[in-house]
């Protein structure tokens, strides 16, 4: 029952029923592509191989030795006089604050000898401390090469002293002559910012605080100051609630400026109350993806069935069948419901009318401050400028010649101000535009505060000194309010006298131990106003046409504040599974009938066609199609935040959609295509690492088989525990051995328990993977040749919606997408076509630590082999890359290391330079060209665990042992522990009858199990 569903990875698969076989069969047969780099033999440590090596003296015990004896030798230099909290090897954390002018996450900073190298949760915050994909990064952004690394003045380095006295100079002139002085800045939810910029406004009466944010929130902003009365935005809570349904609104994303993804995926624990998902939407989002039921609309048509549930909620009713289901399910809830739509103001006012309504418990009356972006203020702003009534110009780390939908006409304007400053991190547009420039410091670097929201204060503290000469905004604004060389102007002593009116009893030295703290602000909203009938007309008012585009922002990239960020670029989207890229999305049928293709050469690496988007008049040229199973069709979609020039090489990947984005409306009509003849190769690993000819890969089942049927059912079971007969009768699989296992009860024995109900494909733990096991950025060009280096990958699966009759075909052994041409649901229907609208699972995949792994017993040289606490081991020096281990694996997560990605020009990333290095985790080695590489398990993280235990002479709590994927995941949907432990979450994970091992039948005995994935839906 959990498996009678046809899943495919691709659309592929469905085009080509051979698909899977080609894929095995190109899977070891690359030609080793050494040419170019053994010619370099100072880059590559030799001019030849070890696998040349190994062919000339053969696979003896010298050869291994030899081999191993590789490494090179680096001399250190102890400290003269070391520092009193820092001891060598041991790292230290503090607690600090992410915020980047996009992103807010309370978080821990891990640091080695002074550098950080990792981001972790701060467990004390909440859902405020939960980190993304994007925050997890973050690290790797303070260790940019291509930041701007000194003051400049007309484009020349200069001094803080010379940049302060032009400032000066300028910020006098326009106080005399009575013009304005405008620090243009991002959303900045800092109480002593603010408090600042009042006493700087007190010195400069004219100086005015203009907010820029190139994703804004205008829309949602808007939306609540006429329904609230506040300019916040609403905290949501899911925990009690059992329905939610969404239009266009990505809440798992970026929707509202915070993700709902923990307090979802509490109320999607499988039982009676469960949370029911219904998403209205055009393009396939994260949310979307995790969705019960997703409906697939344009935007007009999302717009008319929008209006149509306000109407019928309200009583008026609707002759429209899809709104009439879904406002009767929303009154059954009642209370227990909540309704988010997002695309334009009106759209966001229908559902706060909506709630308050149905009195929904998911709205806490909790305000948001992160965001106050107001569209009119800025308006007002241009026109100053546009008017010459701006004297001074202080552009704090924002670029709105780049992210504003008229940025030359901006660009234009700014000769009218005679004193530009920007305080920026990379040479943009506006850096360009300066006459002055001040780098920005990173958060990293910054003593800070931010109020998040109501009744929360979180302080920032700096985790090392600046690395170069920066400043953060406020403490130029000291200097300029001060002048210079003035005693006053340390920030540390200004934001440490406020804080202590906001803490109230508690000391600022703990607040900072904390990290995260109460307020005195005590903000609430309340439902105030809300004009439905203007609303209405707004959303009804959204012209239909042809074609139809949303605008989003992707899971790794954001707003773009991070786009020179090598982790974010390479990072699979969760949905397309397609890296280094945006691209427009378009459904098959579309795409049929405006001739794009989307097809996979001989080397099976996927090739699209290139369009120009012109929406209202500009376009957008050289914009790649991806075909994407699940689009509405007469709907297109295209990511933010890409395409940033002179912000970096990394940066300055794929085009830029934000002259599109009029900072309100993410929806746009009259839209049109012209295909320019071309194609663009795509770097995408969704159809790299197969797992072959079984289908009960990610299972699922609905939830009312999962209530009212025994998961080992003998006709019905939707889990069956798999058994094989024997001589001895039937048996469990686990139960059955060739060998006699040793005792494995003395000690830690590792599992990793993965829920796929609460796993929404965010993405944080590969970045957090990535982070603590110094895993490579390879490049697209790699990527595109299927030579990723990710130890953790989450595969995403499709699947069809309807039910599907087994039959002789498929025990004839027939490719599964060979059945779609004749299937038939019970009803004796056609089923649509899958690609129309399929369900979508999210799976993890790591080395699954086998007890009994395939790979250990055709090493060679037994480099890789299993230790007593469950984890398989490698050896790194040991290992001379045969790629037996990978070609023996089933479950495809061995990475064969082509290529030294390290100090290599050819690989221009963070690695190539010393500055990028610094965020290596010493505890990892970082492996060399020729092995293989995987999963540890985390092995050093588990390892200090118990050596600090024994320290203290203790045993091990249930939840200090700790993996980066587990510490990362913000829905708690891998857990970590010791089986031995009976008391410990990952033994009551187990004993679940949700859980399953991949690929069971083949007696690998993972020690990595999964949880079956609960739909709460009636299956028709």
């Amino acid at each position: 029952m959990a498996s009678n569903k046809i899943q495919f990875r691709s659309i592929h698969e469905l085009k080509d029923p051979a698909l899977n076989n080609k894929l095995a069969q190109k899977e070891f047969q690359e030609e080793i592509p050494v040419e170019d780099f053994l010619e370099d033999a100072e880059k590559n440590g030799s001019a030849t191989s070890r696998r040349d090596f190994l062919k000339l003296l053969g696979f003896s015990t010298a050869a291994v030795t030899l081999a191993a004896c590789e490494a090179p030798v680096i001399k250190t230099i102890p400290y003269v006089v070391k520092p009193h909290d820092i001891i060598p090897g041991i790292p230290n954390y503090y607690a600090s604050t992410y915020f980047d002018g996009f992103d807010f996450a309370s978080v821990l900073v891990k640091t080695r000898e002074g550098r950080p190298i990792k981001i972790e949760p701060n467990p004390v915050a909440g859902d405020l401390g939960k980190t993304n994909a994007r925050a997890q990064a973050s690290v790797l952004s303070l260790y940019d090469n291509d930041k701007v690394k000194q003051p400049k003045f007309e484009g020349k380095d200069e001094t803080f002293d010379k940049v302060d006295s032009f400032v000066l100079k300028g910020l006098e002139e326009a106080k005399g002559a009575g013009k304005r002085i405008v620090l243009l800045s991002h959303s900045f939810a800092s109480p002593t910012f603010k408090k600042l910029f009042a006493d700087f406004k007190a010195t400069y009466p004219t100086a005015e605080l203009v907010t820029y944010d190139a994703y804004p929130y205008a829309a949602a902003l808007d939306a609540a100051q006429e329904v609230f009365g506040t300019r916040a935005l609403p905290v949501y809570d899911l925990k009690g609630t059992e329905l939610v349904v969404a239009f266009q609104a990505d809440f798992l994303g970026d929707y509202n400026a915070g993700s709902l993804e923990s307090s979802y995926a509490v109320a999607r624990t499988p039982g009676k109350n469960m949370l029911r998902h219904v998403q209205v939407e055009s393009n396939m989002s994260l949310t979307g993806a995790n969705a019960d039921e997703r409906i697939r609309l344009k935007p007009s048509a999302v717009n008319k069935t929008l209006v149509e549930v306000y109407n019928a909620i309200l009583g008026a009713g609707t002759s429209d069948k899809t709104a009439s289901e879904l406002a009767k399910e929303l009154l059954a809830k009642g209370n227990k419901a909540v309704v988010f739509a997002d695309g334009s103001k009106g759209a966001q006012v229908l559902a706060h009318l909506i709630n308050q309504k149905l009195g929904s418990v998911a709205f806490t009356g909790k305000a948001n401050f992160l965001k106050d972006f107001d569209k009119a203020r800025f308006e007002e702003f241009l026109g100053w400028v546009n008017g010459g009534q701006v004297g001074v110009l202080i552009a704090n780390n924002v670029d709105p010649i780049y992210s504003y939908h008229k940025g030359e006409d901006f660009k234009k304007s700014l000769s009218k101000v005679p004193y530009v400053i920007a305080v920026a991190d990379k040479k943009n547009e506006m850096y360009k535009a300066a006459k002055a420039v001040i780098p920005v410091a990173n958060w990293l670097e910054s003593w800070g505060d931010i109020e998040p929201q109501t009744g929360v204060y979180s302080l920032m503290q700096p985790t090392i000194q600046k690395i170069y000469k920066s400043r953060q905004i406020e403490e130029s604004l000291l200097v300029w309010k001060n002048g210079k060389n003035n005693a006053a102007n340390n920030y540390y002593d200004y934001l440490k006298a406020n804080a202590s009116s906001i803490l109230g009893g508690t000391s600022f030295n703990k607040a900072l131990y904390n990290g995260i703290n109460a307020s005195t602000n005590a903000t609430t909203l309340s439902y105030a106003g809300g004009n439905g009938a203007q609303a209405v007309a707004e959303v009804s008012g959204f012209k239909p046409s042809d074609l139809e585009l949303v605008l989003y922002t992707k899971t790794a990239m954001g707003d773009g504040t991070q786009a020179n960020n090598p982790w974010l670029q390479e990072l699979p989207d969760p949905i397309t599974r397609m890296s280094w890229d945006n691209y427009l999305t378009m459904s098959p049928k579309d795409a049929e009938r405006l001739g794009i293709d989307n097809d996979l050469n001989a080397r099976m690496q996927l090739d699209g066609s290139i369009v120009n988007l012109t929406v209202n008049g500009v376009t957008i040229k050289d914009v790649p199609v991806f075909v994407q199973p699940g689009q509405a069709d007469g709907s297109v979609g295209l990511a933010l935040g890409y395409g940033k020039k002179n912000s970096g090489a990394t940066a300055d990947t794929g085009v830029n959609a934000y002259p599109l984005f009029d900072g309100s409306n993410l929806v746009v009509s009259n839209v049109k295509i012209e295909k320019t003849g071309e194609d663009h190769e795509f770097a995408g690993i969704q159809l790299q690492n197969t797992l072959m000819g079984r289908y009960e890969i990610a299972k699922e089942v609905p939830l009312a088989d999962f209530l009212n049927v025994a998961f080992d059912d003998e006709h019905n079971g939707w889990n069956k525990p798999l058994e094989y007969h024997t001589i001895s009768g039937a048996l469990p699989a686990r139960k059955i051995d060739l060998w006699d296992a040793f005792d494995d009860t003395d000690g830690p024995h590792f599992n990793l328990s993965i829920d796929l109900n609460s796993c929404t494909g965010c993405g944080a733990c590969i970045i957090a993977c990535q982070a603590e096991n110094n895993v490579p950025v390879v490049g697209k060009d790699e990527i595109r040749m299927s030579r990723d280096m990710y130890w953790l990958r989450i595969d995403r699966y499709y699947s069809s919606r309807q039910k599907v009759e087994v039959y002789e075909g498929l025990k004839e052994g027939m490719a599964v997408p060979e059945l779609y041409g004749t299937a038939f649901n019970k009803e004796g229907g056609a089923l649509n076509h899958p690609a129309d609208n399929p369900d979508v699972i999210f799976q993890p995949v790591m080395c699954q630590h086998c007890n009994h792994a395939p790979c250990e017993t055709v090493c060679p040289v037994a480099a890789t082999s299993h230790g007593k606490q469950g984890q398989n081991h490698m050896a790194y020096n040991r290992c001379i890359g045969t790629r037996y281990c990978a070609n023996n694996c089933p479950y495809k997560v061995r990475r064969f290391n082509w290529f030294t990605y390290n100090l290599n020009d050819k690989f221009d990333f963070n690695m190539n330079n010393d500055l990028g290095r610094m965020v290596l985790n010493p505890d990892v080695v970082v492996r060399t060209r020729g092995v293989m590489e995987k999963c540890s398990m985390c092995i050093q993280m588990t390892q200090t665990t118990i050596l600090e235990a024994k320290k203290e002479n203790r045993i091990v709590k249930d939840g200090e042992f700790q993996t980066a994927c587990s510490k990362a995941c913000s829905t708690g949907s891998i857990k970590f522990g010791d089986m031995n432990d009976k008391e410990s979450e990952v033994r009551k994970q187990y004993a679940g009858n949700r859980r399953y091992y991949l690929l069971e039948e083949i007696g690998t005995k993972p020690n990595v199990f999964y949880h079956t994935k609960v739909r709460n839906r009636v299956e028709k």
